[in-house]
């Protein structure tokens, strides 16, 4: 199985000459690395070519790695229900160019790449409605990205003697501690508890 889905990203990356930049197996998957200026091209291919047929498509989701020049990877999930195999095709974007909307070949990407602007402020240029659709219209922020606070930036709560929907700023009731995690019995042999380096030897 491993070695025909290799042959397979193998075919496609030469049939779409320069598109896809990477292939590869893992977790008896095909994931093909693309070109983000002609996802669409990649796309079209793979759910019209007789030998992919991935006409179903499954999700579409974003991940970030803010150490990157191209933060953002735009991955998507696509069925083949005919050859009863996935595919996943990934590519990179950053926070200014927009991707191409897949909205043409996938109709039912719509609110998935909104969901992906909503939660990572991933741009896509020809798409008919971008705008959030999980948080508030005046969120600040993109709430999955790994430099947005844990905590937020407000908090939102019903007041029932103003018998409306209140935002407030975040206030914590304690200021943030760091624990220690290690284990005496399973740390280094010379670990010592905190609050024993006070004890006499």
């Amino acid at each position: 199985m491993t070695q025909m889905l290799q042959d397979l990203g193998d075919k496609i990356a030469v049939t779409l000459n320069g598109a896809i930049t990477g292939v590869k197996v893992a977790f008896g998957e095909l994931t093909l690395e693309a070109d983000s200026a002609r996802i669409i091209a990649v796309l079209t291919y793979l759910r019209d070519a007789p030998d992919c047929l991935f006409y179903n498509f499954t999700d579409l989701a974003g991940a970030d790695y803010p150490g990157r020049d191209k933060r953002f990877d735009v991955v998507y999930h696509l069925l083949s229900p005919r050859h009863n195999m996935r595919i996943r095709v990934k590519i990179q974007a950053d926070e200014v160019a927009p991707v191409p909307s897949i909205i043409d070949v996938f109709p039912a990407a719509n609110w998935y790449e909104r969901e992906a602007y909503d939660f990572y402020g991933i741009l896509f240029s020809g798409h008919p409605d971008l705008r959030r659709i999980l948080t508030d219209y005046g969120f600040d922020g993109h709430p999955l990205r790994k430099d947005f606070p844990t905590t937020g930036y407000v908090e939102v709560r019903y007041d029932d003697a103003e018998k409306r929907v209140v935002y407030e700023p975040v206030k914590l009731t304690q200021e943030f501690r760091n624990f220690d995690f290690l284990s005496p019995w399973e740390g280094k042999p010379d670990y010592v508890l905190p609050g024993d380096e006070k004890a006499k030897v």
